[in-house]
């Protein structure tokens, strides 16, 4: 799993510090520091982490979206 987060968007809420500590905390009251690949096995965890942010800085790769087949439009 890979995960980015926009910081010049980060408000600092620490949201996803509480909710997925494995992948983010944070280095005094503002700064967001995180894991840019977190086992999957914490992949619940960073996408709760993710919704729960106000401002939704937070993207994670979706692997399985990467390689789902192209779904055929109607002719």
């Amino acid at each position: 799993m890979k995960v980015g987060v926009d910081l010049s968007r980060c408000a600092g809420h620490a949201r996803c510090a509480f909710l997925a500590p494995q992948a983010f905390r944070m280095h005094g009251e503002e700064a967001l520091m995180y894991d840019p690949n977190p086992d999957d096995a914490w992949r619940g965890q960073v996408l709760r982490a993710a919704a729960a942010c106000p401002v939704q800085p937070i993207l994670v790769d979706r692997p399985e979206a990467r390689h789902a087949p192209a779904e055929a439009s109607p002719s």
